[in-house]
Protein backbone atom coordinates (compact mmCIF):
# COMPACT_ATOMS: atom_id res chain seq x y z
CA UNK A 1 0.00 0.00 0.00
CA UNK A 2 2.78 2.02 0.90
CA UNK A 3 4.18 1.65 -2.98
CA UNK A 4 1.07 2.58 -4.43
CA UNK A 5 0.41 6.06 -2.11
CA UNK A 6 4.02 6.61 -3.11
CA UNK A 7 3.44 6.25 -6.70
CA UNK A 8 0.17 8.64 -6.57
CA UNK A 9 2.32 10.92 -4.90
CA UNK A 10 4.53 10.52 -7.32
CA UNK A 11 2.51 11.11 -10.46
CA UNK A 12 0.93 13.93 -8.65
CA UNK A 13 4.29 15.66 -8.39
CA UNK A 14 5.01 14.81 -12.01
CA UNK A 15 1.67 16.28 -13.34
CA UNK A 16 2.66 19.83 -10.96
CA UNK A 17 5.84 19.94 -12.31
CA UNK A 18 4.60 19.46 -15.91
CA UNK A 19 1.75 21.96 -15.22
CA UNK A 20 4.86 24.72 -14.05
CA UNK A 21 7.16 23.73 -16.64
CA UNK A 22 4.11 24.41 -18.96
CA UNK A 23 3.37 27.75 -17.46
CA UNK A 24 7.21 28.65 -17.48
CA UNK A 25 7.64 28.04 -21.40
CA UNK A 26 4.43 30.08 -21.84
CA UNK A 27 6.11 33.18 -20.09
CA UNK A 28 9.41 32.82 -21.49
CA UNK A 29 7.70 32.74 -24.89
CA UNK A 30 5.39 35.58 -23.53
CA UNK A 31 9.06 37.61 -23.00
CA UNK A 32 11.14 37.20 -26.39
CA UNK A 33 7.63 38.48 -27.88
CA UNK A 34 7.30 41.33 -25.23
CA UNK A 35 11.37 42.07 -25.69
CA UNK A 36 10.39 42.32 -29.59
CA UNK A 37 7.29 44.41 -29.45
CA UNK A 38 9.27 47.03 -26.93
CA UNK A 39 12.25 47.36 -28.96
CA UNK A 40 9.67 48.19 -32.35
CA UNK A 41 7.25 50.45 -30.01
CA UNK A 42 7.22 54.25 -30.86
CA UNK A 43 5.23 56.82 -29.44
CA UNK A 44 4.90 60.44 -31.23
CA UNK A 45 3.27 63.54 -29.88
CA UNK A 46 2.40 66.71 -31.65
CA UNK A 47 2.65 70.26 -29.81
CA UNK A 48 -0.47 71.50 -29.63
CA UNK A 49 0.02 74.33 -32.19
CA UNK A 50 1.49 71.03 -34.59
CA UNK A 51 4.84 72.79 -35.13
CA UNK A 52 6.86 70.51 -32.90
CA UNK A 53 6.88 66.30 -33.55
CA UNK A 54 8.79 64.14 -31.40
CA UNK A 55 9.14 60.36 -31.64
CA UNK A 56 10.52 58.34 -28.24
CA UNK A 57 10.59 54.89 -27.70
CA UNK A 58 9.49 52.34 -25.51
CA UNK A 59 11.89 53.61 -22.39
CA UNK A 60 10.96 57.27 -23.16
CA UNK A 61 14.19 57.93 -25.04
CA UNK A 62 14.04 60.56 -27.54
CA UNK A 63 14.01 58.82 -31.98
CA UNK A 64 13.28 61.70 -33.76
CA UNK A 65 12.52 65.21 -33.09
CA UNK A 66 10.52 67.41 -36.89
CA UNK A 67 10.00 70.83 -36.71
CA UNK A 68 7.88 72.60 -39.15
CA UNK A 69 9.20 75.66 -40.73
CA UNK A 70 6.57 77.77 -38.77
CA UNK A 71 8.64 77.33 -35.73
CA UNK A 72 11.90 79.85 -37.15
CA UNK A 73 8.95 82.77 -38.08
CA UNK A 74 8.49 83.43 -34.08
CA UNK A 75 12.53 84.32 -32.99
CA UNK A 76 11.68 82.71 -29.11
CA UNK A 77 14.54 80.22 -28.88
CA UNK A 78 12.87 80.36 -24.88
CA UNK A 79 9.17 79.36 -26.07
CA UNK A 80 10.22 76.93 -28.67
CA UNK A 81 12.43 75.04 -25.94
CA UNK A 82 9.50 74.59 -23.58
CA UNK A 83 7.52 73.69 -26.56
CA UNK A 84 9.95 70.96 -27.22
CA UNK A 85 10.16 69.68 -24.18
CA UNK A 86 6.69 69.48 -23.08
CA UNK A 87 6.38 67.59 -26.11
CA UNK A 88 9.27 64.88 -26.11
CA UNK A 89 7.68 64.83 -21.75
CA UNK A 90 4.06 64.00 -23.30
CA UNK A 91 5.51 61.45 -25.57
CA UNK A 92 7.97 59.30 -23.08
CA UNK A 93 4.74 59.77 -20.83
CA UNK A 94 2.20 57.79 -23.01
CA UNK A 95 5.40 55.62 -24.20
CA UNK A 96 5.34 54.59 -20.34
CA UNK A 97 1.74 53.59 -20.16
CA UNK A 98 2.35 51.84 -23.84
CA UNK A 99 5.22 49.70 -22.00
CA UNK A 100 2.83 49.16 -19.16
CA UNK A 101 0.11 48.05 -20.79
CA UNK A 102 2.28 45.77 -22.77
CA UNK A 103 3.77 44.66 -19.82
CA UNK A 104 0.79 43.99 -18.54
CA UNK A 105 -0.07 41.47 -21.26
CA UNK A 106 2.51 39.45 -21.35
CA UNK A 107 2.87 39.00 -17.28
CA UNK A 108 0.78 36.70 -15.11
CA UNK A 109 -1.56 38.61 -12.53
CA UNK A 110 0.21 39.51 -9.31
CA UNK A 111 4.07 39.00 -10.55
CA UNK A 112 4.44 42.95 -9.40
CA UNK A 113 6.50 43.95 -12.59
CA UNK A 114 3.10 45.92 -13.74
CA UNK A 115 2.61 47.64 -10.61
CA UNK A 116 7.02 48.36 -9.93
CA UNK A 117 6.53 50.03 -13.58
CA UNK A 118 3.51 51.88 -12.73
CA UNK A 119 5.07 52.97 -9.07
CA UNK A 120 8.92 52.81 -8.93
CA UNK A 121 8.48 50.92 -6.12
CA UNK A 122 10.73 47.43 -5.79
CA UNK A 123 8.93 46.03 -2.93
CA UNK A 124 6.09 45.24 -6.03
CA UNK A 125 9.07 43.48 -7.61
CA UNK A 126 9.87 41.36 -4.07
CA UNK A 127 6.37 40.94 -2.86
CA UNK A 128 5.73 37.97 -3.65
CA UNK A 129 9.08 36.23 -2.82
CA UNK A 130 8.81 37.43 0.29
CA UNK A 131 5.42 35.81 1.40
CA UNK A 132 6.82 32.50 -0.74
CA UNK A 133 9.61 33.05 2.18
CA UNK A 134 7.60 34.36 5.10
CA UNK A 135 9.37 37.73 4.98
CA UNK A 136 5.95 40.04 4.87
CA UNK A 137 5.55 42.93 6.62
CA UNK A 138 5.23 41.75 10.38
CA UNK A 139 7.32 38.15 9.86
CA UNK A 140 10.26 37.76 11.65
Amino acid sequence: MSERVERDANRELRARFDDVYGQYQQLRSGLDSLQTRLAELRVTRRSADGQVIATVGARGELITIDLDPAVYRDRDAEALSRKITETVRAAATAATTATRDLVAESMPAGSGSVEFLRTGDFGALLGRADSVLGRGEGAT
